[in-house]
């Protein structure tokens, strides 16, 4: 995240008065996040919109993050992308419970590890441009998506054959 400041949440109302609610509300640029061939570009907006429930031990955080993404798609290799759009929901606690609590630190409550964490395990770590792509030909190279080739591609497995030819005595028994 380019600039943490806005992703500090002054919590000591909330942590004052149990069952209060506070709504954040921030959009950000990316400074570049990565995984495999998936990337929220480096200046990319990131929208963060959560609210803040306090409860008798921390605090709730619900809402959404989204971001644009781009990559490359697995099988034909041309340009991919969308936007994730992730629903967020975690616990933070002046001194955590568990392993899957956040810290509030002082009476600051810090987004940027939750933003970070929810964005990365959201990037797809094997692309696609669309669903339905088709990908590259093996024999020849070209995209599928825009040419046909002519090239059959046999997907049978010939470890199956063993299988198909007991199938077909089965099938068709010679008594």
């Amino acid at each position: 995240m380019a600039d943490a400041r806005p992703l500090l949440v002054n919590v000591a109302e909330l942590l004052r008065h149990p069952a209060s609610r506070q709504e954040v509300h921030v959009e950000l640029l990316s400074e570049g996040l990565t995984v495999l061939d998936s990337v929220v570009p480096a200046g990319a907006p990131i929208d963060v919109d959560v609210a803040l429930e306090s409860l008798s031990d921390g605090i709730v955080v619900t809402g959404r993050v989204s971001a644009p993404w781009e990559g490359s798609c697995r099988r034909c290799l041309g340009a991919a992308g969308g936007t994730l759009d992730i629903l967020v929901r975690e616990l933070y606690q002046p001194e955590p419970q568990s392993d899957d609590a956040f810290p509030i630190e002082g009476d600051q409550l810090d987004l940027e590890p939750l933003v970070r964490e929810a964005l990365l395990l959201e990037l797809p770590l094997a692309p696609l441009c669309r669903t339905d792509c088709a990908g590259l030909c093996p024999e020849c190279g070209a995209d599928r998506n825009d040419v046909d080739c002519g090239h059959q591609l046999d997907t049978r497995d010939a470890r199956w054959d063993a299988l198909d030819q007991l199938r077909g005595r089965l099938d068709h028994p010679t008594n």
